[in-house]
């Protein structure tokens, strides 16, 4: 292979590490933090799996699934890691039999993204546990779950990026010291963490809607994730009516998402936009689920 090839596979496999972590990386840290249960340790294993990647793709390929690839290469160093250190036989016994059973191939570990188990739920209960404060809540969710950075959190809040860096590190630490385990809560515990999970839902739809930094206007693939998030919680807690009410408002914003935007990129203003390119499904479940809340609401 030519320097110039090789420099190029070199920017192609980086280009796809980037898109792999943007879109995937809230299932991935999910799952590996179900798997060895310790958010930092996962972030951790993570970042291994990346660098990973970097070295292995230009050669071997980019594998099918990319993000499977990651979570399978980071449980295996999970593993190692375990074994060198002759501790945790369970755990260890555990994963074993998990990445024999359910990631035999890279290639072949696929997302359920329907399940009502879902990891990255999972996740957010955790990152809005009632050991942290809302502020806490709020930064470690968005940088775990809607995968922003620190300094596109701080500019949101109109906080210093040191202040969100040292908020973000005291809230994993506090978790790891309250030893929180990575599980939606039990329904009598919704109460004290519900209120959080909505907002922190809101806030990543949000910055899908209109982004704070990048070159891009909008980020619906975030919208997209939030919103996939907010149905999955509506299942849990059917009988709130905040929960279908979220739902109904991302349903109802996202709708018109197809006809924000013209070719090149550029913003429409709402009174200028085509209605036919509205997403017609989208209103309807929306206006569903604005019914749900009201009739729930008013029992």
């Amino acid at each position: 292979m030519t320097d110039t090839a090789a420099r190029s596979a070199s920017e192609d496999v980086h280009r796809a590490v980037d898109a792999v972590w943007r879109i995937e990386s809230a299932k991935i840290v999910a799952t590996l933090t179900r798997r060895v249960g310790d958010l930092d340790l996962a972030e951790d294993l993570a970042g291994q799996a990346l660098l990973e990647a970097i070295e292995q793709w230009p050669a071997s390929g980019i594998p099918r699934n990319p993000a499977g690839w990651l979570t399978t290469v980071a449980t295996r160093r999970a593993i190692d890691g375990w074994r060198r250190l002759a501790r945790q036989d369970d755990r260890y016994a555990y994963l074993a039999r998990e990445l024999e059973n359910s990631c035999s191939g890279a290639d072949t570990a696929t997302w359920d993204p329907d399940r009502i188990d879902d990891d990255v739920l999972r996740l957010m209960f955790i990152a809005c546990h009632p050991v942290l404060n809302r502020k806490a809540q709020v930064a470690l969710t968005l940088r775990v779950v809607g995968g922003l950075t620190t300094e596109e959190i701080a500019k949101a809040f109109l906080t210093p990026t040191a202040t969100v860096q040292q908020r973000i590190v005291r809230a994993k630490k506090t978790l790891t010291a309250a030893k929180a385990i990575f599980e939606v809560p039990p329904r009598e515990e919704f109460g004290s963490r519900l209120g959080a999970v909505l907002g922190v839902l809101y806030l990543i739809f949000n910055e899908g809607y209109a982004a704070s930094t990048g070159s891009e206007w909008m980020r619906t693939d975030l919208s997209s994730e939030a919103l996939r998030l907010a149905r999955i919680l509506a299942q849990l807690v059917p009988r709130e009516p905040e929960v279908h009410g979220l739902v109904a408002l991302m349903e109802l914003t996202a709708s018109r998402f197809g006809a924000r935007t013209s070719r090149d990129g550029e913003p429409i203003l709402l009174s200028e936009q085509d209605r036919t390119r509205w997403d017609r499904a989208q209103i309807t479940r929306g206006l569903a689920a604005l019914q749900r809340a009201d009739t729930v609401g008013g029992r």
